[in-house]
């Protein structure tokens, strides 16, 4: 049961018995006042009658009876003890109270029927019902519309709350105006969170940006030095690591950019096969490109297969041996292929990431696959697969996942995600069924072009 409804369960648990409660207090009351008045209109006119009865040996005329034969039981051997007392009885005869007191051997009594008193208190319990139904029908609704703006008020915040935790920043609960009760505690709260964890982030995005920007100086000036080392072991040791320094900082560099919005994507339709043949070139990494639908992987796994047998058996040919250096080239036998409406620099850098990702923390072979709708691009690897952490979350940097994942700055994937959001693609990280990291790139459909104007008339 949602919050809301338990609200309104609550309005009408709480209306109902407020009125179940002043309704038998009122019935008690009444009831107990009615019978009082009874029994003391009867004491009354007992005690008249016993005086007439005393001065004439009779009673006519004064309201009582000598031992009436519907005298109640209890009453008749309590005046009999010789004491006098009132009783109410509902027998056959309907509700009455008696009044008795001993005369001489007799019994003397008075009979009062009450059942227009009783009527009286059964319309008064009617009218009782009738008021708390006509209340609780007033209360319900306002009770409802309370719990509703509340409930409205407790969703707004938690679809904010959802909005901030997905990156958005900016997402504000609390309206200029807003009634100051224990939700708009809540939602202040949450917006000084928010406020306080963007101001953070924007501290530790200028952070980065600066030191990139500071190290890229003295970065350039390593690497010169580095480059006039005579040649040696030590040498292409310090090489290479200076080239590692060097691409952390302009990876650095590129997710500050990042970041700040400062990217902006040139698209323009280009044909998707050369681009991803670049991609993988440029990454000086072997990897399969494949274009068609996706079932056809059955069929390669067949192809491969046999391709192995024959390469055992010495029977590959010039042609295969030529496939071979292709591949191991980074290069595949495709066609160009349908054209994407993309960025083709930015979508280059993105495939080349995820390649290079998957040759990092994966194992070969590495297959890039186009889709038979021509915008959707896979690279997997045959590794252990992405962890369920980045699965759940996202890239995040410098985090790599699970040591079997290999080493590395977690940068990669990150500007990966960053720079699809920038060509308006999205990046989806998953695992294959039968082992293996599958990172899934849809690039977005071509947008529509404005119709161009038809030429008006020429005027002299």
């Amino acid at each position: 049961m949602t919050l809301r409804w338990r609200i309104v369960a609550l309005v009408a648990a709480a209306t109902c018995a407020a009125a179940s409660a002043v309704g038998v207090l009122v019935h008690h009351a009444s009831r107990d006042r009615e019978l009082s008045q009874a029994r003391d209109g009867a004491r009354t006119t007992l005690d008249r009658a016993a005086v007439i009865y005393a001065r004439t040996g009779a009673v006519q005329g004064s309201g009582a009876v000598l031992d009436a034969p519907g005298l109640p039981r209890d009453l008749r051997r309590l005046v009999e003890k010789g004491h006098q007392g009132t009783e109410f009885t509902t027998g056959s005869g309907g509700p009455a109270m008696w009044a008795a007191r001993p005369a001489d051997d007799q019994v003397l009594s008075v009979h009062l029927d009450m059942s227009t008193t009783m009527r009286d208190i059964g319309a008064l319990d009617t009218n009782i019902i009738l008021a708390g139904l006509m209340t609780t029908a007033v209360v319900l609704p306002l009770g409802v519309l309370t719990a509703e703006r509340m409930s409205r008020r407790l969703r707004l915040a938690a679809a904010t709350a959802r909005r901030i935790a997905a990156g958005d920043l900016d997402a504000r609960i609390s309206p200029a105006t807003r009634p100051h009760d224990e939700i708009a505690e809540i939602s202040g709260a949450v917006d000084s969170m928010a406020a306080a964890l963007q101001e953070r982030l924007l501290d530790e995005q200028r952070f980065t940006a600066d030191v990139a920007h500071e190290l890229r100086t003295p970065l350039m000036g390593l690497v010169t030095a580095a480059e006039l080392l005579p040649p040696g072991e030590a040498a292409g040791y310090v090489r290479d690591r200076v080239r590692v320094l060097s691409t952390l900082v302009e990876e650095l560099l590129e997710i500050s950019r990042l970041d700040a919005g400062a990217e902006e994507a040139d698209l323009s339709p280009c044909p998707l096969g050369p681009v991803l043949e670049e991609a993988i070139a440029g990454t000086g990494l072997s990897a399969r490109l494949w274009t068609g639908p996706a079932d056809n992987a059955g069929q390669r796994d067949r192809d491969d297969t046999g391709q192995r047998d024959r390469e055992a058996a010495g029977q590959r040919g010039r042609e295969d041996t030529a496939q071979q250096d292709r591949e191991a080239a980074g290069q595949w036998d495709v066609p160009d292929g349908p054209k994407v409406w993309t960025d083709p620099r930015r979508l280059t850098r993105i495939v080349a990431n995820l390649v290079v990702n998957a040759h990092r923390h994966g194992r070969e072979p590495v297959e890039v696959t186009v889709a038979a709708d021509g915008r959707t691009v896979t690279v997997r690897d045959h590794g252990t697969g992405f962890p369920d952490d980045l699965l759940e979350r996202g890239p995040q940097r410098f985090r790599t996942g699970v040591r079997e994942r290999g080493r590395g700055h977690g940068l990669g994937l990150t500007i990966a995600v960053g720079q699809a959001q920038v060509i308006g693609a999205t990046l989806e990280f998953g695992n294959a069924t039968d082992g293996g990291a599958v990172a899934t790139l849809r690039l977005p459909e071509r947008p529509e072009q404005p119709e161009s104007p038809e030429p008006g008339p020429i005027h002299d």
